[in-house]
């Protein structure tokens, strides 16, 4: 967001992004990659960094496949790493590292998603005291009950809610207001 006079005023990728998204959540996942993924070509790898982590963050969520979705995560954190010094996008480390750790968990690699759920809770305490935090805490504890952390090490057995090692099916819900 840029400031115009003392107000703030709405990026305007940032703002076609979000309709893109509703588009996607609307439920026609095949449009809204095509759309992002001509945003994607819009602004180029030489995009900003905070419109680069947003696309490739949305763009992940649109993908069947967890080695694609896993490559927009990772293109996420990367450009999220590259703008780290703002406020802005200190609040978005806990949901990508929590994607990540949901692309892990659907690839069969426990360890990694261990490792980025850890990530995620640290990052935590970046988030506020309102709905989005409260969300991605929750989520973020799901996953960390989905790992058996302090349990017995292994992926949640798909008979004890945890969900096992498919799909996660809270991937995306903390992540739909950013």
């Amino acid at each position: 967001m840029a400031e115009r006079q003392g107000q703030t005023v709405p990026d305007a990728l940032l703002t076609r992004i979000g309709q893109v998204v509703m588009l996607h959540h609307g439920g026609d996942r095949e449009e809204a990659r095509r759309r992002l993924l001509a945003l994607w070509t819009e602004i180029g790898e030489d995009g900003a960094p905070l419109h680069r982590c947003t696309l490739a963050h949305y763009l992940a969520d649109t993908h069947d496949d967890p080695s694609d979705e896993l490559a927009w995560d990772l293109r996420a954190l990367s450009a999220a790493q590259e703008h780290a010094g703002s406020v802005e996008v200190r609040a978005l480390y806990p949901s990508l590292h929590l994607n990540l750790a949901a692309d892990y968990v659907r690839l069969g690699r426990a360890e990694a998603a261990r490792s980025h759920v850890r990530r995620a809770r640290t990052a935590a305490v970046a988030l506020r005291d309102d709905s989005y935090g409260d969300g991605v805490r929750a989520a973020i504890s799901r996953m960390e009950l989905r790992l058996g952390e302090g349990r017995d090490g292994g992926l949640a057995d798909p008979g004890d809610g945890g969900g096992g090692p498919g799909r996660w099916e809270g991937h995306g819900e903390w992540d739909r207001e950013w």
